[in-house]
This record gives C-alpha cells, sequence and structure tokens, in this order.
C-alpha cells in the first residue's frame, strides 16, 4: 500500500523557511496591513481628486476663465493611481524579502510619497487662497 502523502523531513523546504523565522505569519499579516492602508489612502486620494473635479465642473464658472482646479484634481488623481501601482510593487517585493528572510525596510517611499503630499497640499492651499472671494459669492461678515 502506498501512502498518498509525503512524511515530513526536516530538510523540508518550508521548515527551514520556519526556522530562519518564527514570526513569518506575523510579518506577513503586518505587509498586508501595509498594502491595504495604502490601498486606502489611493482611494482617498482619487475620491478626493473626482471631488476637486466635479465641484470644479458643477459650479458656474464666476471668472472669465474655467481656473487650474481641474490641475489640481488631475494631481489627486494621478498621485492615487501612481500609490495604487507602487504599492502593489511594494507589497510583492516585501513579501518576497520575508520569504527569504532579508527584508530591509526602505525610506526612498516614504519619502517620495511625503513630498507629493505635501506638494499636492501646497497646491490646495495656494488654490484655496488665490481665488477671489468677491467674484466667489461669498460674503464675510465684519
Amino acid at each position: 500500500m502506498q501512502l498518498s502523502f509525503k512524511p515530513k523531513n526536516s530538510t523540508d523546504e518550508t521548515s527551514i523557511k520556519g526556522k530562519q523565522n518564527p514570526n513569518r505569519v506575523r510579518d506577513h499579516l503586518a505587509n498586508e496591513r501595509t498594502y491595504l492602508s495604502w490601498m486606502r489612502m489611493a482611494i482617498a486620494l482619487l475620491g478626493v481628486g473626482v471631488i476637486v473635479v466635479r465641484l470644479r465642473i458643477l459650479r458656474p464658472p464666476m471668472l472669465p476663465t474655467p481656473g487650474n482646479g481641474w490641475k489640481l484634481g488631475l494631481a489627486f488623481s494621478i498621485i492615487g493611481m501612481l500609490t495604487v501601482w507602487l504599492s502593489t510593487h511594494h507589497y510583492f517585493a516585501v513579501r518576497h524579502d520575508i520569504d527569504a528572510d532579508t527584508f530591509d525596510p526602505p525610506d526612498r517611499w516614504v519619502v517620495l510619497f511625503s513630498l507629493a503630499i505635501t506638494l499636492i497640499g501646497a497646491g490646495v492651499i495656494y488654490y484655496v487662497f488665490a481665488a477671489p472671494l468677491e467674484q466667489m459669492g461669498l460674503v464675510i461678515p465684519d
């Protein structure tokens, strides 16, 4: 009678990986949580981009030119799509490094996205304060 399963061998690849990093499952789950966090941020960026563009389009233009609101919305959307792509790429790279037990946390993505969000935030601040209040129909009480 032939056995339908293999006996566990001490040189099995999975047992070697388990001995190299006893926290492997926890590390993979943390990597997945980080990925999902990046995806939530990407969805939020895409949503803000759509809102900025739609609010600018739905509102009747008060200025002689349509303005630059669509550029700001487009920037949010592009950064959101870039976040989706880069976070997926980063997830699989970290997954491979955890399996190989060679993970070294990179700093470049944190710096890149911090810079991108800072520039987008500066664009929002500029956009909000550059629009003339009297032409928007807003009344500021004295």
